[in-house]
């Protein structure tokens, strides 16, 4: 009874209940965020994955200024159901040049951390023009008017020099490149040998079938390209992270 009293005069004054619940906050805080200055990296390498290509990444812009990750996760939660419906459960490694990363906590379409190479390209523009077209059920709008926007990727040189200031690994090469590769992805006569050599795997076509490069067709790159990067079929979890 006599550690309950002690513990009663702290229940009944606010000042020393607020220095206790700080110190035992600042304890639990301290414990978890410590370590993390001691350990060169929190994301496990993961094989495969590289910096967005200059069109994939003008298409993630779009996707993030139109509000897509409102109705659409790309976080494949480690459970059952999730893995059978999407695939492969999100890897930490997949958002690491995000910024933002596309998480999401609501889905009122289905998730996209995989839809890469899941629909043809006709498919996702009639989607993107008409959803219920393909989708009767459907409640996402319209937008067609993409495909009228028409982009030269003048200032795509600055995104990559913006993203590259937060961290993400765009070589010097790249930078000077940007606008050629981007002008490139879009175009399967160019010569883009060189552009895929710094971005493995960038599928390069026009998407939308249309003369000039569209929104269309940078939205597009980006959604063929989510979930493509890594083999899973030779993938092996990392234990220790």
């Amino acid at each position: 009874m006599g550690i309950l009293d002690k513990h009663k005069v702290i229940e009944k004054n606010a000042t020393l209940l607020l220095i206790g619940s700080l110190l035992v906050v600042s304890i639990g805080g301290i414990v978890e965020i410590a370590p993390l200055f001691y350990i060169q990296n929190t994301i496990e390498d993961v094989e495969g994955m590289r910096p967005y290509s200059p069109l994939e990444l003008t298409g993630r812009e779009i996707y993030v200024r139109e509000g897509c990750y409102v109705c659409h996760s790309q976080m494949i939660r480690p459970m059952r159901d999730e893995v059978e419906r999407y695939g492969h459960y999100s890897l930490a490694a997949e958002s690491m040049y995000d910024h933002p990363f596309q998480w999401g906590s609501k889905r009122t379409g289905p998730d996209l951390a995989r839809v890469g190479g899941r629909y043809s390209d006709e498919w996702h523009i009639a989607h993107l023009n008409n959803p219920q077209s393909v989708v009767p059920e459907s409640i996402m709008p319209k937008y067609g008017f993409l495909e009228d926007n028409l982009i030269d990727g003048k200032y795509i040189g600055d995104l990559l020099q913006a993203h590259k200031m937060v961290g993400v690994p765009y070589t010097e090469e790249m930078l000077d490149n940007a606008q050629a590769d981007f002008m490139a992805q879009a175009d399967p006569d160019s010569d883009y040998d060189d552009m895929l050599e710094r971005y493995p795997k960038a599928q390069v076509r026009n998407f939308d079938g249309q003369e000039g490069i569209s929104e269309t067709d940078a939205l597009v790159a980006y959604l063929q390209m989510l979930g493509t990067l890594v083999d899973f079929s030779t993938f092996t979890p990392d234990p220790d992270r």
